[in-house]
């Protein structure tokens, strides 16, 4: 899957959800004075500021190769979307725990908590949404392979933070929604501003999580496992090589690097050899167009 295709799609809709999601929880949260409202508010918000540095991401990602980046700007977007889990996770919810901490103390009563359900229930229709047309996309990518297991191999950072985003979403108004119906059914404002941290914690747990594994693809991974051993067995397969000795694959965002050390079958001449290497380069290009750059070193051992 390209980031043009399922990770930008997913993108855009969140970024559709979220913004209307934010404007009516901000909303919600100057009539009824909810504070669990205020930090869900704070928490669509960055979401939308997520997604818009995603999107930068992406663009500045596409740039072509220069003499002082050769192998092109691909990891821009394990930087942006590094950026997005750290800090703007983490602020938000290092917010909604001030927040939260701050009103212990200091309670109010909550006006109008009624319109706060009704909007946390609006919300999470609206993140269901997003969330089911971000699967679908992770779906396409992994295929049998578990949810997990997907999370943890995934060389696409795009779709790891837009993911946690919804599930973090969705967790966090079920967090605020029982923290209001908890105020109403007991006339205790604190179970609202406990709410305000739980949700803070939740973003904050959510933050280090994804940016645990974004951290891995900013330092270099090589492509996904299945896919690398695809690539191996597709060049033992080619009648020009005799031996694959080694193989280092490098994900560079949408693009892939790719270095080959193999022996090439007993030829005549320096030229038929080249022709075999030339046959190969371009066979596995076509076999695998996400391969941008490919490096082959012909040898009789490794």
């Amino acid at each position: 899957m390209s980031l043009e295709s399922g990770s930008l799609k997913s993108i855009l809709f969140a970024l559709g959800a979220n913004a209307a999601i934010a404007v009516a929880k901000l909303m919600a949260a100057m009539f009824t004075g909810s504070n669990s409202m205020l930090a869900e508010a704070i928490h669509s918000f960055a979401d939308c500021g997520n997604q818009g540095l995603l999107l930068w991401g992406i663009k500045r990602a596409k740039r072509p190769p220069s003499p002082d980046h050769p192998l092109g700007f691909g990891k821009a977007i394990y930087f942006w979307s590094f950026i997005v889990a750290l800090i703007l996770f983490s602020m938000g919810g290092v917010f909604s725990i001030y927040e939260g901490i701050h009103k212990l103390h200091q309670t109010t009563p909550m006006t109008l908590p009624w319109l706060a359900v009704g909007i946390l229930v609006f919300s999470i229709l609206m993140e269901l949404v997003s969330l089911r047309a971000c699967l679908q996309a992770v779906n396409r990518e992994r295929g049998s392979q578990g949810l997990w297991a997907w999370f943890r191999e995934t060389r696409q950072s795009a779709l790891i933070v837009v993911l946690g985003e919804d599930i973090a979403a969705l967790a966090g108004l079920a967090i605020a929604l029982a923290a209001i119906l908890l105020t109403m059914l007991t006339g205790n404002p604190m179970f609202d501003a406990i709410g305000s941290i739980a949700i803070g914690v939740l973003l904050v747990g959510v933050a280090f999580g994804v940016g645990a594994e974004i951290k891995n693809l900013l330092i270099g991974e090589s492509v996904e496992p299945q896919a690398r051993e695809a690539m191996r067995s597709f060049l033992e397969e080619r009648s020009e090589i005799d031996q694959v000795f080694n193989m280092l694959t490098l994900q560079m965002g949408d693009d892939v690097m790719l270095a080959v050390k193999a022996r090439i079958r007993d030829r005549k001449s320096s030229r038929e050899l080249i022709d075999d290497i030339n046959r190969c380069e371009k066979a596995i290009k076509q076999a695998f167009p996400n391969i941008r750059w490919l490096f082959f070193e012909p040898d009789v051992t490794d």
